[in-house]
């Protein structure tokens, strides 16, 4: 069919881009992580196709872009040929303040046809710790900076004193720039691509819509199989000695899949806080991880998922509450509750909880007369299956990044590797054991301003049909003959401290 021919190279179109912004990007988090993404857009604002990048960017630019253009629309705000509007403000862009959005529209013979919309996490915008993560903020303003939605391109032309404000306040001036010229490659790379599709096969805006009523139907189809009703589960997110509940009514019918977080905690003075693109794509990915097979990730499947969540909450906030680790870690516990409610409707079918935090690494400090900002998340165990072991030492759930190499690491910034093994025991006892967590150690070799951001440090992922938890993780820092065990939180460390970061492996699945 011509319209199956067209997704199918629009998906590419988003790959190739994708793989664009990868090789020409600046900061090892991007170059080497991956931790960026890239979606194709029809003139509308739906999404049409998007590439395997990283799930938390990628349900929010279903919300992220629809706010986005509203914004713009509303403020009268029109987007020519060879225009580029970015911003990185989480109550637009749907994710926060570290992912940079950057909105390309896509023109051809003199009409706007469509949009290449990418994200990527910038290791530093600011704010007053290394990488921008800060275990202590109240407000995003304590993050980093917040930069509203400006035109970064004016006819293809960079608006230098746009970007003169943002490099001033970002602290590592030259990997931003070096990462903006990326995506804005990258953002010319799916335009040309785009404007070839259109034309070999003239106006595809057709066979775009049919792909997205393709994709609804598919949706629809499966999620129709499944026994309807309203299931109930619930999840603890650990922070500073708190458990704050996120309870979830998921409601599955033939008209589609509503979940309802009616119930969970209020929004906290801390960065936990997950704004609604955050909500909706975990939940999003929930559900099409259950769907399975193939099915085009694109507008027409998201429509099938809706999403209640009360404002105020911290599965919904009001600006201008703190985000950051809401993006991280909240989305983790959003992932594992939604997993949660659906064993109930799939018994036999849902894994049990994976490590459930991104263990987020944040330093940085000045060296060798620069100022240097380092990030990174590590992986751990994935949960025991119905059909076999959970799986060691991968990125779970919301998370879909590579680790940064350390021949890589040590070359760029002053650190030293002392361990990267797979944490053995870690993983939940069970029919079918929960895969083992990572154990990476390293020293510093100058002072260091460290901060990290996890979860699941007090209670260890959940088994399923009796299986056993996984571990939790654990966090020490060994200096001067001393050990501590530290959390959440920002220490400053002197050269030759050395860090041992243990991930928590996956719970079990059936009795041992």
């Amino acid at each position: 069919m011509r319209w199956e021919i067209v997704h199918r190279a629009t998906e590419y179109v988003a790959e190739e881009a994708g793989i664009a912004l990868r090789n020409s990007a600046f900061s090892p988090n991007i170059r080497e992580r991956m931790d960026h993404s890239v979606a194709v857009v029809d003139a509308e604002g739906r999404i049409i196709a998007q590439a395997e990048h990283i799930p938390v960017h990628l349900g929010s630019f279903h919300i992220g872009v629809a706010n986005l253009l509203g914004r713009l629309a509303g403020e009268g705000v029109d987007l020519e040929d060879g225009d580029a509007v970015l911003t990185n403000d989480p109550y637009i862009s749907g994710t926060h303040l570290n992912d940079v959005m950057v909105l390309y529209p896509v023109y051809w013979r003199g009409r706007l046809v469509a949009y290449i919309a990418s994200k990527a996490h910038y290791v530093d915008v600011g704010g007053p710790l290394p990488a921008s993560l800060n275990p202590r903020a109240k407000t995003i303003y304590e993050e980093g900076v917040v930069v509203p939605p400006v035109k970064i391109l004016k006819r293809g032309q960079i608006n230098r004193e746009a970007l003169g404000f943002i490099l001033e306040n970002f602290k590592t001036p030259a990997v931003a720039r070096g990462d903006l010229e990326a995506q804005l490659a990258a953002s010319r790379v799916g335009a040309a691509r785009v404007r070839d599709l259109f034309e070999k096969f003239g106006d595809v805006s057709e066979q775009w819509r049919e792909a997205v009523e393709y994709g609804r139907r598919l949706a629809l189809g499966e999620v129709g199989k499944w026994p309807a009703g309203r299931y109930e589960a619930e999840d603890r997110l650990d922070w500073a000695g708190e458990l704050l509940p996120i309870r979830l009514s998921l409601e599955i019918s033939e008209g589609g899949i509503t979940a309802d977080f009616e119930g969970t905690a209020r929004q906290v003075e801390a960065p936990l806080n997950a704004v609604l693109g955050v909500t909706f794509s975990a939940v999003s990915f929930a559900v099409r991880s259950a769907i399975g097979g193939h099915l085009p990730t694109n507008h027409g499947f998201y429509s099938v998922v809706k999403v209640k969540a009360p404002e105020g909450t911290l599965v919904n906030p009001v600006k201008p509450a703190a985000v950051g680790a809401g993006n991280l870690e909240t989305s983790q516990r959003v992932a594992d509750v939604t997993f949660l409610a659906l064993s109930k409707a799939l018994p036999g079918r849902i894994p049990a909880a994976g490590s459930g935090t991104m263990m987020n690494v944040m330093m940085g400090g000045v060296w060798r007369g620069r100022y240097w900002s380092y990030y990174e998340t590590i992986g751990g165990g994935s949960g025991g299956r119905p059909n076999g072991p959970g799986v060691s030492g991968v990125h779970v759930n919301m998370t879909n990044t590579l680790n940064t190499p350390i021949e890589i690491a040590e070359r760029e910034y002053p650190v030293r590797f002392t361990a990267y093994t797979i944490r053995e025991g870690s993983g939940g006892r069970g029919r079918h054991p929960g895969g083992d967590g990572i154990v990476r150690a390293f020293k510093v070799l100058a002072p260091t301003t460290l901060s990290i951001i996890a979860s699941r440090l007090e209670i260890g992922p959940w088994g399923l049909e009796g299986g056993e938890p996984g571990k939790p993780g654990r966090v020490t820092v060994r200096r001067r003959g001393e050990v501590k065990t530290i959390g959440s939180e920002t220490v400053e460390l002197a050269e030759g401290d050395e860090v041992v970061i243990e991930t928590p492996g996956g719970g079990g699945y059936g009795r041992p």
